[in-house]
């Protein structure tokens, strides 16, 4: 039957309360029984809240549309920019002719080309003449050589053999004569540095 007076309802607390004193395994239980309803109440509720607290709120404002694509009518498709293209790296000037380095034979060689030219005492033949030269000369130019009388090639320099150009494998030499100047073209060929050409400017 249900307690229907004051009394009844202080007697049944009294029972609940006294309870855990009675004996020492009541306090424990008791003391477990709390720790565990304390730490299920500290699991559940920030949980609780955090759900609470995501849903919007109701009439709040709904979220923005997505942008409208340009597939649809009287929308402008949109225009993605393209990245402009690199400038091309200008090249790279090669440097002077003057300063490039190059072996000393180079200079010996024209040198020694021209000394060998101008050697021609009155009565040298050609052959004789050629034979002076072979050493200096490729293999190219000597058939050119071969039909110069010597007679008419000049027999003195008048100043010194100056480089007017080079490259890696090539040198421009050009020397003063009598009457113009002498011209010349030193080239690297796997015998060596070897005069590849010539001309008399003037």
């Amino acid at each position: 039957m249900p307690i229907r007076t004051n009394r009844g309802r202080a007697a049944v607390y009294r029972r609940l309360w006294g309870w855990p004193l009675r004996s020492p395994n009541h306090l424990v239980a008791t003391i477990v029984g709390f720790a565990a309803l304390v730490a299920t109440l500290s699991v559940v509720l920030p949980n609780t809240v955090g759900s609470k607290s995501a849903t919007p709120p109701a009439g709040g404002s709904t979220p923005a549309a997505p942008p409208p694509s340009g597939n649809q009518i009287g929308v402008l498709p949109s225009v993605t920019s393209s990245p402009l293209p690199t400038k091309a790296p200008s090249p790279t000037t090669p440097p002077p002719s003057s300063a490039v380095q190059l072996p000393g034979d180079v200079q010996l060689t024209a040198e020694n080309w021209v000394d060998a030219w101008v050697d021609h005492p009155p009565g040298t033949s050609n052959e004789q003449w050629l034979k002076g030269l072979e050493p200096w000369t490729s293999k190219e130019l000597l058939p050119t050589l071969q039909s110069v009388d010597p007679a008419n090639v000049p027999n003195e320099i008048k100043g010194p053999i100056t480089r007017t150009g080079a490259t890696t494998d090539s040198a421009d030499f050009e020397a003063a004569l009598e009457t113009g100047k002498l011209v010349l073209t030193v080239v690297k060929l796997p015998e060596g540095w070897r005069v590849h050409k010539y001309s008399r400017v003037g």
